[in-house]
């Protein structure tokens, strides 16, 4: 921090950091620099010009200790493999640093040391939170999936060719292995680091997501995952520029800036990255496959065509600048540094747009053309348009979808209501939401026997990337549930047994009272005479039908089975990709405990393996 700073004006500036800029919270102090890994330590070596980033902070808070602890995030450094617990990282909050043991600052000279390791897994995550909770993304502090503020995140978890977040630990866990020319440290790839933090950071956006056993909502968290990893490699300027050198300005070619984790794809599986944005698969081309990460790739292939979208309508900007300003040279450096934030908002503010359960591709869409429809509606430079023809070049969203949603509409509805309750109140709390739910059962498509549970109450403030100010968002989460017979040999061990159909909706408002979006799952239930109660039914005994489905076709792959934890939260080879409940003698199934980086396709779930976690 600078010398003439004292520490309470440096809390005084931390308290109003977010009206700062970030090239003034750089020079104040209220970011720290941390040398990590542009990608990992393999692209470091193989292009020198992009080795660690030594441009790269975090940001500093107060309460800051040992660890590293933060406010959000405790590193943990114990290795299963050897039951060692390594010394942590020292704080020194004179000099606002981290140490090693023995006093030295932790940077570029002590790349060897674990409490390296330690700073740098914890720099990334504390940084790429940041991102997600900015105002140009969520606009609002967000929690986790479990009981607790602190994710625990361990650097060297013990030996394996994986890494995972574990909602039982509350934990992010890497773990090591030795490759061909060296050991690897998944810790040490920003890839690897932000791909497991999108697990996190969902998992508390959307908790009950982990219940459902449809293929899209395993594979949309894997998706999350690595358009977080494409995101914030992208955010770096100095790798940015040297990619779009490399490519020559086209990102078809920019192979290394859309594959995700090179190091660990080359030692582990003999290819040059593990996955990457750059692909054509279709719903089409996947249609039946089950395997998360290969399902993901569709999501994945469409966001990084719609960043290539925006890149392409910057740099037409930048064409026409020149032509009407010929001193104004057209700059693909500048079209990629706004491609970036404006990626941020298109991707992650529709997050809060999706609904609280048994999410598929097509939500997000949806969610995503919605989300720019507020903050860009007159559209001149045709965004939704360009969006639309991916979603139904990848098979997301049909044709007629697209031609409906491109009619000219009103931006903002009131939502339909039997009973008037004021914004402040249903905000409130989740008492005040309850009671608005219950009035307004009929129009909001809720069966009278439901018993309502509401997930999630929040307000949010975000900006567009030109710093305009959207309209406030109040957003409700809203759950019940319905009981579902599982009739037939089809459905094995569980034939005979009752399961639980999650139904609900997610309701955003703004300060106004007008509907920002609405987005449902329906159950199967009676809805009376509601007025368009009978297509709601419809879609949601199709669901009914598609949950049974689904869950024989993983009882067929041998694909649930018994959920295996430790008091460390570390999972032995025996875990199955899903698990199963019983409570009051309603069976709830559910994704595995953990989101790992990786599935075992040697032995992709054939029902008699034992399920590969760290190997």
């Amino acid at each position: 921090m600078p010398k003439q700073l004292t520490r309470a004006m440096m809390i005084d500036l931390y308290q109003a950091r977010d009206s700062l800029g970030l090239d003034t919270e750089k020079y104040l102090g209220l970011r720290m620099p941390v040398p990590v890994y542009f990608k990992d330590p393999l692209v470091a070596k193989n292009f020198p010009v992009v080795g660690p980033d030594e441009e790269f902070t975090t940001p500093w808070e107060p309460g800051l200790r040992d660890g590293p602890t933060s406010a959000r995030f405790a590193v943990v450094d114990y290795d299963s493999s050897s039951n060692t617990l390594t010394a942590p990282a020292k704080w020194d909050r004179e000099n606002s640093q981290y140490l090693a043991p023995d006093g030295t600052p932790l940077g570029d000279a002590t790349r060897g040391l674990l409490q390296f390791h330690q700073l740098s897994v914890w720099a990334i995550v504390q940084n790429t939170l940041d991102f997600f909770e900015s105002s140009m993304a969520l606009g609002r502090r967000i929690s986790w999936g479990f009981e607790g503020n602190r994710l625990i995140v361990v650097p060297h978890a013990g030996c394996g060719e994986n890494a995972f977040y574990d909602r039982d630990s509350k934990s992010l866990q890497f773990y090591w292995f030795d490759g061909p020319d060296g050991r690897v440290y998944t810790c040490l790839s920003s890839d690897i680091v932000n791909h497991e933090f999108g697990h996190a950071v969902l998992d508390g956006l959307r908790p009950h997501f982990y219940e459902s056993i449809g293929a899209q909502t395993a594979a949309f968290h894997e998706f999350l995952g690595d358009l977080t990893a494409l995101l914030m490699a992208f955010s770096n300027n100095k790798f940015r520029r040297w990619a779009l050198e490399q490519s020559k300005g086209n990102l078809d070619n920019a192979t290394l800036l859309a594959g995700l984790a090179p190091e660990f794809g080359e030692a582990a599986l003999d290819v040059p990255y593990l996955r990457s944005g750059l692909n054509e698969k279709t719903l089409e081309d996947l249609a039946g496959v089950l395997e998360p990460h290969d399902l993901s790739q569709v999501m994945t292939g469409a966001m990084f065509d719609i960043l290539k979208g925006v890149f392409a309508k910057q740099r037409q900007a930048e064409q026409d600048r020149y032509q009407a300003d010929p001193e104004k040279k057209p700059s693909d450096v500048r079209a990629l540094a706004f491609t970036v934030p404006r990626m941020q908002t298109m991707a992650i503010q529709p997050l809060d747009l999706l609904p609280p359960c048994d999410v598929t591709f097509r939500d997000y869409a949806r969610a995503v053309l919605r989300s720019e429809q507020v903050a860009n509606p007159t559209d001149p430079k045709g965004y939704r348009a360009m969006m639309l023809d991916v979603f139904v070049k990848r098979g997301i969203l049909t044709a007629d979808e697209r031609r409906e949603l491109l009619k000219p509409a009103p931006v903002f509805r009131r939502p339909p209501l039997d009973v008037f309750h004021p914004v402040d109140a249903i905000a409130a709390s989740r008492g005040g939401s309850y009671r608005f739910l219950d009035d307004n059962r009929a129009k909001l498509f809720i069966p009278l026997n439901a018993d309502i549970v509401v997930s999630d109450l929040i307000r949010a403030r975000k900006f567009t990337t030109d710093r305009r100010s959207l309209p406030e968002q109040v957003i409700l989460q809203y759950i019940w549930r319905e009981e579902v017979k599982l009739e037939g040999e089809r459905f094995g061990q569980f034939a005979g047994q009752t399961t639980s159909l999650l139904c609900g909706g997610t309701l955003v408002l703004d300060q106004n009272g007008n509907q920002i979006h609405w987005s449902r799952k329906p159950g199967a239930s009676d809805l009376a005479d509601a007025t368009g109660a009978e297509a709601e039914q419809a879609d949601g005994i199709k669901r009914r039908d598609d949950l049974l489905d689904v869950v024989a076709a993983r009882v067929a792959a041998g694909m649930i089975g018994e959920t295996i934890t430790s008091g460390f939260g570390l999972l032995p080879s025996a875990s199955p990709p899903f698990g199963f409940s019983s409570k009051d003698g309603v069976l709830s199934f559910r994704l595995a405990p953990h989101f790992s980086i990786r599935e075992d396709h040697q032995n992709n779930h054939d029902g008699g393996r034992q399920w590969a976690i760290s190997f």
